[in-house]
């Protein structure tokens, strides 16, 4: 017979934290569907803007998936897309031809630029119920992502 340590599914934080990222997930795309981008494309662009606002230099492939936290051949397979859209430019890197420098394009600004807006508004929206524990909430999660794995 199958036991769980947990007397209801609501018990179990990995159960809840399932049911809030499909919950979030579906917020996130109702906000960025006008902007004809998926969650994926915009934390790309988002992470890009980040690294390009805050680094030395362009910023790598390998950079932006690092910073993203996303896989490298998918965020090649996304950056390709988003470049073909005319939203990213690339060029390789003249130290390592194997190696992609990336920038944001003025029309990858404006598309960023726009969608940030929403995201952050929605994101405001729906961790609104959380109240003064809002801080504590995120402390926790940055501990989650930071905790070694």
């Amino acid at each position: 017979m199958t036991e769980s340590r947990f007397g209801a599914p609501e018990q179990s934080p990995g159960f809840l934290l399932w049911r809030v990222t499909l919950s979030w997930q579906r917020q996130m795309r109702a906000a960025l569907a006008p902007h004809d981008l998926t969650h994926v494309q915009f934390v790309l662009l988002a992470s890009l803007w980040w690294l390009q606002e805050h680094g030395s230099g362009p910023p790598t492939q390998a950079q932006l998936a690092e910073q993203a936290g996303t896989d490298l051949m998918m965020t090649s397979q996304v950056v390709r897309k988003l470049a073909g859209r005319g939203l990213v430019a690339r060029a390789r890197d003249p130290a390592d031809s194997r190696a992609w420098r990336l920038a944001l394009t003025q029309p990858g600004s404006r598309a960023l630029a726009g969608a940030l807006a929403d995201v952050e508004a929605a994101d405001q929206a729906y961790f609104a119920v959380l109240g003064e524990d809002g801080d504590a909430f995120r402390r926790g999660l940055a501990a989650l992502s930071a905790a070694p794995r």
